[in-house]
This record gives structure tokens, sequence and C-alpha cells, in this order.
């Protein structure tokens, strides 16, 4: 006999089983209906917009959890909230939020976020909280790089980065050679960051050189990338000044001697070692044996450039002319090519061939929009001219003009001789015409043109 008061006990069991599920999904379909992550983003927006970030902490809280991927100004918001806690409040128990906040925006949000921009803030904050080990902390700065260099533009994290690398190795983490190729690494990051803040800057500094006054969008640009060039030639000084006493000639030349019969086969640890000699101006029989054997293995434009090194400072100024052109011909890489521009420029300078050398300096300028070297020099070159180019005392005197403008932009360009730079201004503008010998030789608002080997012309300031 069936037991029918047993039968509907399981049915309505069943029923009630099925409706509570059904419930508990609708609820949670409900909590992440859009309407509801609307009026979640509303809430949480309305206070971080008015910075009351511990009202908006649980609303973001509830963001994270239900409506994830709603809208990037989750995770914009949310990072501002926590630096406050962080920065602001001190509160470094935030400092994991915070760092999670970053990866979930890479997360939900990949294709409106820059990889290496955001690894490397968090590696940043590992770093300045101290998050870690040092290998952990240089682990997050390595993989922010290698991930996306191109996003990697902090450079306060590039000094961070390579200076945890010298730490490592000064606790037996890491080899010399290890650090040296990180070196070039940073370095070739920082001039390429520089030569294009400079490629960007220099049709600004033309414009105005022609006296043609800057848009207010122009000026503030034109001051965003002064002030970025310089904060670069304060991290490339800083990178320079780690790595200090471990790549001077008296470390340096040591460490190639012992390797040499190993690696002189070592086409690329020739390379590496000749460069890191003759960029620190290491003189030693070593450094001739290198050229030689490199231009043996594999003539090229580093072993042109260095033989030619070798012939400029034995005094053969031709044969060294001559290999500083074949190395200029078969440089594809624009920073060195522009060293060896630099070479023949300098070359001709010496020899007293300005319009040449001034060709080459330029030629430099195209290849590194950064080289301010190349605006100081021509600068000293006009400098040096004045005498020679004019026809009176206050034409002659007038190329102090042209002298100190090249020197304002090499400081422009290149915070790392601005100093230098400005100092030469200053002292051209004082040996140009003063207002009184602009008066009393009527010039005012008149142009000055130059017959000589520099030729061109400068106005004449208004009185």
């Amino acid at each position: 006999m069936i037991n029918i008061t047993n039968s509907k006990t399981m049915k309505t069991k069943f029923i009630l089983l099925f409706t509570i599920a059904l419930l508990s999904v609708s609820a949670k379909s409900i909590a992440q209906a859009p309407d509801d992550c609307t009026i979640l983003m509303s809430y949480f927006t309305e206070q971080a917009k008015i910075k009351n970030y511990e009202a908006a902490l649980p609303h973001y809280e509830n963001l994270v959890k239900d409506c994830p991927n709603y809208n990037l100004a989750i995770y914009q918001y949310g990072i501002k909230m926590y630096e406050y806690f962080v920065d602001e409040k001190g509160d470094k128990s935030k400092i994991n939020d915070l760092i999670q906040a970053y990866q979930l925006r890479l997360q939900h949000f990949p294709e409106q976020t820059k990889e290496g921009e955001v690894l490397s803030s968090i590696a940043q904050l590992k770093y300045d909280n101290n998050v870690g080990t040092k290998a952990e902390q240089f682990k997050a700065f390595d993989e922010a790089f290698k991930k996306d260099p191109e996003n990697f533009t902090s450079g306060k994290s590039l000094y961070a980065y390579f200076s945890l690398a010298v730490d490592l190795f000064n606790e037996g983490q890491k080899d010399i050679q290890e650090i040296f190729d990180l070196y070039d690494v940073v370095i070739s990051k920082i001039d390429t960051e520089k030569n294009s803040l400079a490629s960007k800057l220099t049709p600004m500094l033309d414009k105005e050189e022609a006296g043609t006054a800057l848009t207010d969008k122009e000026q503030r640009a034109k001051d965003v990338y002064e002030n970025n060039l310089g904060v670069y030639a304060t991290v490339e000084g800083s990178v320079n000044g780690k790595l200090g006493q471990l790549a001077d000639c008296p470390n340096l030349i040591p460490l190639y001697e012992k390797d040499y019969e190993q690696k002189k086969n070592d086409i690329e640890w020739l390379k590496n070692a000749s460069n890191r000699l003759d960029a620190k101006d290491c003189e030693s029989s070593l450094s001739n044996k290198l050229a030689v054997r490199l231009h043996e293995l594999e003539p090229s434009s580093t072993s042109a450039y260095l033989l030619g090194k070798q012939a400029e400072a034995e005094g053969k100024a031709s044969a060294a002319l001559e290999y500083f052109n074949q190395a200029a011909e078969l440089e594809k890489d624009n920073s060195k090519k522009a060293r060896i521009y630099y070479s023949i420029a300098e070359n001709y300078r010496k020899k007293g061939s300005f319009g040449t050398a001034r060709t080459y300096y330029n030629k430099m300028l195209e290849a590194k929009p950064s080289a301010g070297i190349a605006y100081y020099k021509i600068g000293a070159m006009y400098a040096d001219s004045a005498n020679n180019c004019g026809t009176t005392v206050f034409e002659k005197r007038a190329m102090y003009w042209l002298a100190a403008d090249m020197m304002d932009k090499a400081a422009r360009v290149d915070g790392t001789i601005s100093g230098n730079a400005k100092a030469a201004a200053s002292s051209y503008r004082q040996r140009a015409p003063q207002a009184s010998d602009i008066f009393s030789e009527g010039m005012a608002g008149k142009t000055v043109t130059f017959s000589c080997w520099v030729g061109g012309s400068v106005r004449v300031p208004n009185l």
C-alpha cells in the first residue's frame, strides 16, 4: 500500500528546495543587474569625486565583488582612494589593496590599460614600502620592463630597477656582466625617452628663435617637455652614480684582460668590452687589441669606430676620419650613429674646419635630438668665430647672440649639461652689444647678416 502522506511530503520538500534555489539564482542576478551596478557606481563615484574616501570604500568593495567589469572608473577612482589612504593617511595596511586595485584594472580592462605602466607602478609600490625581498622587488621591475618596455617610462622606476640590480650584485646574487647589460638597457631607454621629448621640443624652440610666439597650448607642452627632460637627466646621473666604481677603468681593464683569451672569438663579448672601455676613456693596450680582433672577426661599424678612436689617440687624424666615416655608413643604431658623428665633428673642429664640423654636429642631432652637446659645440664655434664674422665691431659682437641661442638650446634638450650651457649663454650675452651700443649705432630691430662660414642672420633686440 502506497504511503500518500509521505509522497506528498517529499513533493513539498522538492518544490521548496527548487523555489529556494530559483530565488537564490534570481537574487544573485538581481545583485549584478546593470541597474544595480549603476546605482552602486553612483554611490561610489559621488563620494570619490569629493574625496570622501572613507564613505566611498564600502561601495568600492561592493562594486569589485558584484560588478567588477562594469566601468573602468571603478579602478581609476579606487587607485586614487587607496593612494590617499597609503600616502596621506599613512595607512600601510592598504598597500596590498592598492596593488590589487592595479591588478584588477589590468585584469578586467586590459585594452584600456598600459601594462608596463601598471606593472612598474606595482613594482615601485613594493620597492617604496619594502614589500618582499630585494630579489622579489627586482623581479617585479624586471617583469614589468620585459613585458612592456614601451610603457615603462617612469624615471623613478628605471632608477629603482637598476639600483636593485647593483644591490643584488653587492650581495653576491648577480654577476658584473648582468649589471653592465642592464645598465646598457636602462641608459638606452632613457635615451629613447629623451630623444622623443627633444624631437617634440625642438620645433617649438625653432619657432621661438624665429620670433614667433607660442600658443598657450604650445607653451604648456614646452614646459612639460623641458621638465621631463630635466627629470630624465637627473635619473641618468643617478644611474651612472649607482654604477659608480664598478665601471671605472681600474676595475674594467683587469676584468676584460682576465677573460680575453677565453672570449676572443666571442663577437658580442668583444663589442661589449670595447664599448665599455671606450665609454670610460680607458687607456690600455687592451683597447687596441679588442678593436683589431673585432675587425678581424667581423668588420663592422663598432670595429671601425674603435679603430678610429685608436688612430685618433695616436694622433693620426686622417686615418681616424676614414675609420669614422666607414663606421657611420655601416651603423644602423641611431644612438651609436650619433656618437660616430660626434667623433667626426670633433675631428674637424680640432682642425679648425668649423663649417664641416657643424654639418656633422647637425647629423648627430638628426640621429639623437637630445644631444645637447652638439648645440653646445656649435655655440662655442660661433663664439670663437666672432672676430672673423663681420666688418664692424657691432657686427662681430652680434655673433654672441647666435652663440648664446645655441647654448640655450643645449640647456633645454640636455639636462646633463644645462648648468654649463646656461653659464656660457649668460657669458656670451654679456659680450654681445648692450642697450647703449644698440642705441648709439641705431641698430634696434634691425637684422645683422653673417657672410662668414656661420651664415644666417640675427635680429637685434628692440630697445
